[in-house]
């Protein structure tokens, strides 16, 4: 048996591979980050969690009847498959279910450890009675809404950095008090119209590290001395790297882990604990990709390691 390298706990699951076959989502990185991470020594096998798939009823906290049960039967019609950008199968929609039973380990996980994250999921696109770009089901969404019923937490915040707005994170969670949403994105991109999160950062094209970092802190300090969350659920875009091929921003890989870490020590600091989830990447060499979403959970465990949690207010 050996000893856990990590902090706190990973959650993944084989499963969480969509089945896309050949497809600009390249829904094999979850397979490649579990693989690197062990095989640089950074994660043990003892550091990984196996989830169960979400159940219906955990699915039908955010999701319409009608919607589930188009998905249960594979009866969308082709215009809905359009708008989901990825071909349908029930492996696919497995895949989803997997996903949201991930993220509510994860943040189970979260609460007691301080960290934890979810290799998969982070699918902000999803709506409760649609999917769309590449999103079938809203995992986060999906999370906050069972560990609110299970009475884990009351409130809970989303700060959600892909490069694409979280508009069906932003839809569902519109007009309740209990969930702060954040997304910091660029302007010009997919989704057109973007529905107001609590917090919306439209960011201009071909920004770089500095200006990004210096733009992100005093927002995301704003919004937590503003709102104090039980739970923190990040979702972790590598899409903002400047080689992206759905991306038009210029971080590098380095800029995308201090942006990381600084949404971690904010949180550290104020004694909340973090859920994560790797949500978009597109860069057109796939180990890019991989290498951004490893350096995600360094930071992690950097951040767990070296910041002191102060007791919650």
């Amino acid at each position: 048996m050996h000893e856990r390298k990590l902090p706190f706990r990973v959650v993944y699951h084989d499963g969480y591979d969509l089945n896309l076959g050949p497809h600009i989502f390249p829904a094999q990185k979850y397979r490649l980050i579990r693989e690197t991470l062990l095989h640089e020594g950074l994660a043990a096998a003892e550091d990984f969690v196996v989830p169960e798939p979400a159940a219906d009823e955990d699915i039908l906290l955010v999701h319409s009847r009608e919607y589930v049960r188009k998905l249960r039967t594979g009866t969308l019609s082709p215009l809905e498959q359009l708008r989901m950008e990825i071909p349908f199968s029930e492996a696919t929609r497995a895949a989803f279910w997997l996903a949201a039973g991930g993220s509510i380990r994860a943040g189970q996980l979260a609460l007691t450890e301080g960290f934890a994250v979810n290799l998969g999921g982070g699918f902000h696109h999803a709506f409760p009675e649609h999917g769309e770009g590449f999103c079938m089901i809203n995992d986060v969404a999906v999370a906050i809404r069972r560990l609110q019923k299970d009475g884990a937490i009351r409130t809970a915040m989303v700060v959600d950095t892909d490069v694409h707005q979280g508009n069906g994170t932003a839809s569902i969670f519109a007009g309740d008090g209990d969930v702060f949403t954040f997304s910091i994105h660029q302007a010009n991109n997919y989704p057109m119209p973007k529905p107001p999160s609590t917090v919306d950062v439209h960011l201009p094209d071909r920004i770089g590290d500095a200006d990004y970092l210096a733009i992100l802190e005093p927002h995301l300090a704003k919004a937590l001395h503003e709102f104090h969350p039980d739970l923190l659920f990040y979702v972790g875009g590598a899409d903002p790297y400047r080689e992206d091929q759905l991306g038009g921003l210029s971080l590098t890989v380095e800029g995308l882990k201090r942006r990381d870490a600084l949404v971690f020590t904010y949180a550290r600091q104020r004694g909340i604990p973090v859920a994560i989830t790797l949500a978009g990447g597109y860069a057109r060499r796939l180990e890019d990709t991989v290498r951004i979403h490893v350096n995600t959970i360094v930071a992690a465990a950097e951040v767990a390691r070296t910041q002191a949690a102060a007791p919650s207010a």
